[in-house]
């Protein structure tokens, strides 16, 4: 499965095709766009970080990392109507008390960071209870924010590029009063220093203050006149929470924390060169050559074009970067809320390239395990036993099975079916029971490609996505698919599914609309270019280095996502479609979204006994749970037995489960969490759990699955034995 990409670039369009005419076009979505200015053709990103900004009341916080950000909207100490802006320090977590666990040495559930601390609003004497917040430019790592008071200041409003990873809180001022505002209260505010007189055709000098709150924390404020006529000395301290400057200011204000270590004047230098300078948008290109993928943020920087960008780079960022742009590397660092510390990186041209030189471009359909094994060679009992269960399970009534009113269910059925037809025809050798299976199994499938499952299809037209039609009445109904929640959960699936059916018949690629459908589906959740029919990537955040599940519903606590592994499942479906069809790209982009999420599933959701993201008192829990943008919690929305809580980041069990849940910590997971208490686990998660034990007893597993008292009870509805048995057999178990 060697790779030819070479040196191209790997985000290119996918089609140019819009979704199948029998798919209905839908104007109506439950959602309002509130406050979103967009042009007509352009979809609006439902996933991404600044979700906050555009549902319920606007007033939730948005996560840019290492900031935390919301629309104060006249609430908080301040009574502020401008943005406010946070940082939470390690030692201001809020972590599980020892009083609240079921026992003294339990790890903490949960930690999360306290919100709504309004350590600097910048707002405006124009701005008031008549402020209206607007977005525009819902690009897939930045958004632009827009407040604007009552209809007599309507030449007055302030605007807020908001990037992820930027390295000042940025306020363009039009014509504005400024208004710095603190719920936290200043204790001391000083300032101007002029720290650049150099100027440019658009903005003055920059002058610099330095603020002081009463929790000890430390921020600078950079001001950046137009080159309109102003007098900074005019900002000054009015009272402990305001400070306000004169009428008619043009220009920027920009805001960063000065934390610990970064107090030095050495430190103060940093933010004193890129002061004026800010990210306006980001994009990102990649390439693949062999075994080796590297993929590149690079930024439009607005203000002042001769000052260099200052932005932070998260950890899984920093481990993979390469020589070069690790010379741009600053000493200065800030806690994030859940991906640790955040590293400064400085440069007149900054971009971010990453370095992957582990991708599983040999990984198929069969078993993959980082010790490599011909599966081809399995001894003739163990062939004969594979085929036996596969003729058995490829009878089962599939369309009962995978006609349901659940895209998520009737994916994983879907996908279990293609599972067992690939093992027995290319494994067991029993290309006739293969054949029989595989009939069963398009037909089952032709039911979606034709839109007559339970619940349809639509294309929504209000926000541009593939939703099911149930949520119209029901916001729950399929764990909200219709509000675009768990898109690459569900459509995973049956992308996998149809890359299995195509591998084994090449012809059902080009019958009726079969491939158009499953593209749909891909670009859905994962649209590699920009275009008017769907958005670019809508799960996967490739900042962050995985997925988001929430769609659009506010969140106090951001987005989140509750399993890693239908994540990674969602990735390699990626890439055997890709692989399948012959599309390269693809297929590259899937391979390098397995290595980036093996890269941040061992840093953020799978805790190793030396991960030192984590609060020490959460790491023993070995999974985090939730993974939400401002917390963790180790539970799951459905319950807290630990099987849901560590099974749902290990289903689907598939080759790339190897290569992105290392055995080391599969192991130190399993003693900590299951061994002795398997008695306690019961129906589909006890299979789970010891198709899991594989990664490091693969022969305790084959025996699990092989002894003549197994019960079908043990098998997920997304699971079958002929999978487990062949899974267990390739890793060693035989």
């Amino acid at each position: 499965m060697a790779e030819n990409a070479g040196a191209r670039n790997i985000f290119v369009p996918i089609d140019n095709n819009a979704p199948p005419r029998n798919i209905p076009r839908e104007e109506y979505h439950p959602v309002p766009r509130k406050g979103v200015i967009r042009d007509s053709s352009e979809p609006i990103q439902t996933n991404k970080f600044y979700a906050n900004l555009f549902l319920e009341e606007q007033q939730h916080t948005v996560w840019t990392h290492p900031y935390s950000i919301w629309w104060s909207k006249g609430n908080g100490n301040a009574k502020s109507w401008g943005l406010s802006i946070s940082h939470i320090e390690r030692n201001q977590l809020v972590v599980q008390p020892v009083s609240d666990r079921s026992s003294q040495n339990s790890p903490s559930r949960y930690f999360l960071n306290p919100t709504f601390i309004q350590s600097i609003t910048l707002s405006a004497a124009e701005l008031g209870p008549e402020t209206r917040l607007t977005t525009d430019s819902h690009r897939a790592f930045s958004v632009n924010v827009n407040l604007q008071g009552s209809s007599e200041c309507y030449w007055t409003r302030l605007q807020f590029p908001l990037t992820q990873g930027m390295g000042f809180v940025t306020g363009k001022y039009i014509n504005a009063t400024p208004l710095i505002q603190s719920g936290v209260f200043f204790r001391s505010f000083t300032g101007p220093a002029l720290v650049d007189s150099a100027s440019c055709k658009d903005y003055g000098a920059t002058y610099r203050f330095i603020t002081v709150l009463e929790d000890g924390n430390m921020w600078a404020l950079y001001m950046t006149p137009s080159n309109q006529p102003y007098d900074p000395f005019s900002l000054r301290l009015r009272d402990n929470s305001t400070v306000a400057g004169n009428e008619h200011f043009s220009g920027l204000i920009q805001v960063a924390k000065i934390s610990g270590g970064s107090q030095s004047p050495e430190a103060l230098a940093v933010f004193d060169r890129s002061a004026g300078a800010y990210p306006q948008s980001a994009d990102i290109s990649g390439s693949v050559s062999e075994n080796v993928g590297s993929y590149t943020f690079s930024w439009t920087k607005h203000g002042i074009q001769g000052k260099p960008l200052l932005m932070y780079a998260l950890p899984h960022h920093v481990e993979s970067m390469d020589v070069a742009t690790l010379q741009a590397k600053t000493h200065i660092q800030l806690q994030t809320t859940t991906k640790g510390v955040a590293t400064a990186f400085q440069a007149d041209r900054l971009t971010f390239t990453m370095v992957e030189s582990n991708l599983p471009t040999d990984m198929g359909f069969g078993p993959w395990g980082p010790v490599k094994r011909d599966v081809r060679s399995f001894a003739p009992h163990l062939t004969a036993q594979l085929s036996r269960y596969g003729q058995s399970e490829l009878s089962q009534d599939m369309d009962r099975q995978s006609n349901l009113n659940s895209m998520y269910f009737s994916g994983k059925a879907l996908a279990k079916f293609a599972t067992i037809a690939y093992v027995t025809n290319d494994i067991a050798q029993n290309p006739d029971a293969a054949r029989a299976g595989l009939a069963k199994l398009k037909a089952a499938f032709n039911t979606f490609v034709q839109n007559k499952q339970p619940l349809p299809l639509v294309y929504d037209l209000a926000w541009k996505g593939i939703v099911s039609s149930g949520g119209y009445e029901d916001k729950n109904l399929d764990f909200g698919n219709t509000y675009y929640n768990d898109h690459h959960f569900h459509y995973g699936y049956f992308v996998y599914a149809a890359a299995v059916i195509g591998y084994l018949d090449p012809d059902w690629l080009h019958q009726g609309t079969n491939k158009a459908w499953v593209q749909m589906l891909v670009k859905d959740f994962a649209n590699s270019s920009t275009d008017s029919v769907l958005p670019f990537y809508r799960s996967f955040d490739w900042f962050c280095g995985h997925s988001w599940a929430k769609g659009l519903f506010e969140s106090a606590d951001g987005k989140d996502q509750e399993s890693s592994s239908e994540d990674v499942f969602a990735a390699y479906a990626l890439k055997m479609w890709g692989h399948v069809i012959g599309d390269r790209a693809m297929e590259s982009r899937g391979n390098l979204m397995l290595s980036i999420l093996s890269r941040t599933l061992d840093s953020y959701y799978l805790m190793r006994s030396n991960n030192t993201i984590h609060p020490p008192s959460f790491i023993p829990n070995k999974v985090v749970g939730i993974m939400f943008e401002n917390k963790a919690d180790c539970a799951t929305y459905f319950g807290l037995r630990p099987e849901y809580i560590h099974g749902i980041h290990m289903l689907p069990l598939c080759p790339a489960t190897a290569f992105t849940r290392r055995s080391e910590f599969a192991k130190e997971e399993f003693e900590a969490v299951f061994e002795g208490r398997l008695q306690d686990v019961g129906g589909g998660w006890l299979g789970i759990i010891m198709a899991n034990v594989a990664l490091f007893d693969p022969q305790r597993a084959y025996r699990f699955f092989a002894d003549d008292a197994f019960k079908d009870e043990w098998l997920d509805d997304g699971a079958s034995r002929t999978w487990y048995l062949c899974w267990c057999a390739a890793l060693g178990g035989v």
